[in-house]
């Protein structure tokens, strides 16, 4: 190791964390599926890393094949004649347009996605995920599921439809035995048929998926084959079109299925037909149907070829209700009173009731599937070149093929033959396949067999999606799915699919599943799109798509398309699938995992933010937008553990959620010795906080001192102008005591930078007995003893507290203190009207501070502070001429050394004075210090107390003695808190006024504004 690196002896102590180039690029070299770049991957991956075969399809069997196979399907088969006889040529190539103008976007959008960097195997989740986060992930991710999910039971109702329709009807379990029960018989049928062939399809992917995929190819050549035939068919019919007759009654279709000649009569005989039977009750024309005596029969060509010029025919739309009869213009009919029919009447008609939205709905899953060739980019050679050519070039086929088939059909086929859904009148055929060259059981059996496979397919990959999310953790509850068989097959995932799928079996119509799928397709469309956008307009660094042909518009225009989209085809079903998707988002945001994966919508909070901060103006808030912007001041222990937890427990209280709080806490040292410390007590202050439900930022500084590294946090907290303008600290209960000397020091220091920095301070006493979060104050109440006008500040704190439902329940009561010339009634009156312009409610009573001379008490009392505060001084200062004296012997010792070296060196000069300490000089220095001290002591007790001190000393006596008999039973109470003396000679005298102030009561808020208004009257 050391002979590699002996070149690189200048970055050796770097190797151990970063690694040499020619190691990572041999690791990115040797890259397989799984994910680089990315830290918490590559750790959580590292153990499970095992040898995977080289990738090594293209873009053409990876990409293009399976999206042609995905996108072309069932609705070409089953609904694409329908689609253009109700809505006519030009709105069918509206709808198709639409659709896959959105498809071609999103694919732009995915290709530039998929191009920035390497996608790892997961496809469209992986994308959205990384790019707008876990939760946008999550909830996109759950919705692409259940789309895909939907249209595995989609696919399901096809295969069984076409099987019970146009292959074998009679192996129908419910019969159509009822008046107008087909339908409802046929639901019945798809429900048994459908539930069964999901638990085959669900054993077949559980016990062997490679078979699904050796057989897609099978699939594919079906399909391929189907579509070959179509067009063959359609050029056949330019010049021999093939004889399907269609029997019409006046201008109404007939289902030509009970009969098999079309007439009244059989030839040349007065016979009745078979049609006769169905329409009269006998052998006369009294006892048939008025519609049928009155109107003739005629017999059309359903399929009258692309040079009849039916084309013009069928440009229009025709939207009908349902029930309603399928009708052929241009027909001449006799129109009578419907009379009530004795039996069914073999007419053609509409089963469900047409329009343009509903037609959208039912064709977009025709477009999906765009997402099959990203799906594989764990086995693409080249994903980055192979998935935006590949379903781009997949795309501009399907599309020729849906627009062309749209023409060709409206230019072949009979209008009421296109708008006949189930083939009725060709005898229950398929219209598509009675098209067909050589044979119509090329596309029964290839659309049969397609269907089957798209179905496979969607059971195939449905659970993997599903595993990949609840392996990535984000989402809680569906971490079970993540597990499965020993080769890493999703069996729980697999069952609940095949659940889900049951679902749309139950519902067994295809036209009603149809929309369900198209919503959360077009979601994850537009989340793809606004993932792209996002990207676009951050201009992150990251963001260095190989595909260049992208552009945020084209983002922004493909997500509008599909929001609209999804409000065309059903505004019911698009509002559910956004509550299920926001419901998801807000389930990861509450209680999923925290995941960091550079994603867009982070940098887009970051822009915001860095917008937001930019705006808001560098200075004080208007007074209406004022709120205590507040610092908290933490004290840690050793441990650095939290001294104060309860001070947050009321930070929370006090904000409720809003506005900016900041928790500051000082380690004192050097950063460089105490950086493990730090982090560990920011994590400690970090826990608790989310514990408190303290919502804010966290600051920790590390400062030679305690005094100077608060200085900073009140100084330099916050950014720009979103800075603090309250500081919250907790009074310093160990103040008195011998061995914490600058503790007093420090708390009367913070008390001036706050007023210099003109910031309101909030001092809690007994922080102890404050409230925790979960406690519920049952009454009680908040008393204000409002003294000196502090901004407002005292009115705005009660009122903010009394939001939280901690101190919900208290009431306000407002003291004021009258002097002996103030009229205390007026007093009243005024302070009511004030509260009451303030919009606040409270109780009001003035207190009479009446005159009286100062008590022995105070007097004695000011003595004993007086007494005790020289006394600390003198220790003090006995302690420091120890410490001068130990020094001063030091320093004596190292110059007779230097004195005796310099010596042997060279001649002394006579400049030079040579000076000696000897024994019995330092015990007459002792005995002088020791005497000046015993002195001093001596003073101390001859003291006389300052005046100045005595009426301060009056006032905390007196004012502590009216507020502990009105508010000793108090919730709280808060007073104003006097400022520091301007003279630094009297700080711990300060801090006995204070103790004197306070002393009796439980929790006490010390109050000192900020030298503006902060509440207002004014609205």
């Amino acid at each position: 190791m050391f002979s590699e690196g002996k070149n690189m002896a200048l970055f050796e102590e770097e190797m151990d964390r970063n690694p040499m180039v020619s190691s990572l690029l041999n690791k990115l070299a040797n890259y397989t599926n799984l994910s680089q770049g990315v830290v918490e991957h590559e750790e959580a991956e590292d153990s499970r890393r095992k040898e995977v075969k080289t990738p090594h399809m293209g873009t053409f069997i990876g990409v293009y094949l399976p999206c042609l196979q995905n996108i072309l399907g069932v609705i070409l088969f089953l609904r694409l004649t329908w689609i253009v006889g109700v809505a006519g040529v030009l709105e069918s190539l509206l709808i198709v347009s639409l659709c896959c103008a959105c498809t071609m976007l999103t694919t732009i959008s995915m290709s530039a996605i998929a191009t920035n960097g390497v996608v790892p195997a997961g496809g469209s989740y992986y994308m959205i995920s990384r790019s707008l986060g876990p939760e946008f992930g999550g909830a996109v991710g759950l919705c692409f599921y259940l789309g895909t999910t939907f249209a595995g039971a989609m696919y399901i109702l096809g295969t069984i439809e076409i099987f019970l329709t146009y292959i074998s009807p009679s192996a129908a379990v419910f019969p159509a035995d009822k008046t107008g029960g087909e339908a409802t018989a046929m639901l019945h049928n798809m429900r048994v048929y459908g539930t069964c062939t999901l638990a085959l399809m669900a054993a077949v992917v559980f016990v062997g998926v490679k078979y699904v995929n050796k057989l897609a190819l099978v699939f594919l050549a079906c399909v391929v084959l189907s579509i070959l035939a179509i067009y063959a068919g359609v050029i056949k019919t330019a010049f021999d079109p093939p004889h399907i007759p269609v029997c019409l009654l006046g201008n109404r279709t007939l289902s030509w299925r009970n009969f098999d000649a079309c007439a009244k009569l059989i030839a040349n005989s007065s016979v009745p037909t078979a049609l006769w039977g169905l329409f009269c009750n006998g052998s006369s024309a009294d006892a048939c149907d008025g519609y049928f005596t009155r109107n003739n029969l005629s017999v059309i060509q359903g399929i009258p070829g692309v040079a009849s010029g039916v084309l013009l025919d069928n440009l229009w739309s025709t939207y009908l209700d349902k029930g309603s009869f399928v009708e052929k213009e241009g027909v001449a009919s006799v129109h009578v009173p419907e009379e009530t029919a004795a039996g069914p009447r073999p007419y053609v008609l509409t089963d469900i009731l047409t329009h343009f939205t509903l037609l959208v709905g039912i064709y977009f899953p025709s477009v999906t599937g765009i997402m099959a060739g990203s799906n594989r980019s764990g086995d693409l050679r080249d994903a980055q070149k192979s998935i935006p050519t590949g379903t781009i070039m997949a795309i501009v086929t399907t599309s020729f093929i849906y627009l062309s088939c749209i023409v060709l059909f409206g230019a072949c086929i009979e209008g009421v033959v296109l708008r006949d859904k189930f083939g009725e009148a060709l005898q229950g055929k398929l219209v598509i396949g009675m098209l067909a060259w050589p044979s119509p059981w090329v596309i029964v059996i290839g659309s049969f067999f397609s269907t089957c496979g798209a179905g496979l397919q969607s059971l195939t990959g449905a659970p993997r999606l599903l595993q990949a999310i609840a392996r990535d953790g984000i989402v809680p509850f569906l971490q079970v799915f993540g597990h499965g068989k020993a080769n890493g097959e999703p069996t729980w995932a697999l069952l609940l699919t095949a659940l889900i799928c049951e679902i749309g079996i139950l519902i067994a119509s295809l036209d009603s599943v149809a929309p369900i799928l198209s919503m959360f397709f077009l979601m994850c469309y537009m989340f793809v799109n606004l993932a792209c956008a996002v990207q676009t307009l951050l201009r992150t660094p990251n963001w260095r798509p190989r595909f260049k042909y992208y552009h945020w518009t084209l983002s922004f225009l493909g997500m509008s398309l599909c929001l609209a989209l999804m409000f065309i085809c059903s505004w019911y079903y698009a509002l559910c699938a956004m509550l299920i998707a926001g419901c998801i988002y807000k389930y990861i945001e509450y209680r999923g995992a925290e995941k960091e994966w550079g994603d867009g919508i982070r940098g887009l909070s970051l822009n915001a933010a860095r917008y937001a901060l930019l705006r808001v103006e560098h200075g004080p808030p208007h007074t209406k937008n004022w709120r205590p912007q507040v610092l908290v001041m933490l004290t840690l222990d050793e441990e650095q553990a939290v001294k104060h937890p309860r001070l947050l427990s009321f930070t929370a209280q006090l904000k409720a959620g809003k506005g900016l709080t900041i928790v500051g806490a000082v380690l004192e040292g050097t950063y460089l010795d105490k950086h493990t410390e730090a982090q560990r007590a920011e994590e400690n202050i970090r826990s608790l906080m989310g514990v408190e439900k303290a919502k804010g930022f966290c600051q920790l500084v590390v400062s030679a001192s305690l005094r100077d590294g608060t200085s900073h946090l009140i100084q330099s907290a916050g950014l720009g102008g979103m800075k603090h303008n309250t500081v919250l600290m907790a009074w310093p209960d160990a103040w008195r005591q011998a061995d914490n000397p600058f503790s007093w020091k420090n708390f009367v220091d913070t008390v001036r930078d706050t007023t210099a920095a003109q910031q309101a301070l909030l001092v809690a006493k007994n922080v102890g007995l404050f409230p925790q979060n979960h406690e519920r104050l049952g009454g009680g109440h908040i008393d204000v003893w409002w003294v000196v006008h502090d901004g407002g500040m005292l009115m705005l704190l009660p009122f903010l507290l009394r939001q939280h439902k901690v101190w919900r329940k208290c009431r306000m009561r407002i003291f004021t203190v009258a002097q002996v010339d103030d009229n205390s009634i007026q007093m009243k009156k005024d302070l009511q009207v004030f509260l009451y312009h303030l919009r606040i409610s409270a109780e009001v009573e003035v207190v009479e501070m009446v005159e009286s001379d100062i008590s022995a008490f105070t007097y004695e009392k000011t003595l004993m502070m007086e007494q005790r505060s020289q006394m600390l001084k003198q220790m003090q200062l006995s302690k420091n001429e120890r410490q001068r004296e130990a020094q001063l012997i030091h320093d004596r010792n190292t110059a007779s050394h230097s004195a005796v070296a310099a010596k042997t060196q060279a001649p002394p000069t006579p400049d030079r004075v040579q000076m000696t300490w000897t024994k019995e000089k330092l015990v007459a220095e002792k005995h002088k210090v020791k005497d000046a001290n015993m002195a001093g002591f001596k003073d101390i007790f001859s003291l006389k107390p300052n005046q100045s001190n005595v009426r301060r000393m009056h006032t905390a006596v007196k004012l502590n003695g009216v507020v502990l008999s009105r508010s000793q039973d108090a919730q709280l109470v808060l007073l104003n808190m006097p400022g520091p003396p301007k003279n630094r000679q009297g700080d711990e005298n300060y801090m006995e006024f204070l103790e004197v102030l306070t002393e009796g009561l439980n929790r006490v808020l010390l109050v000192r504004g900020g030298g503006r208004e902060v509440i207002t009257i004014y609205s």
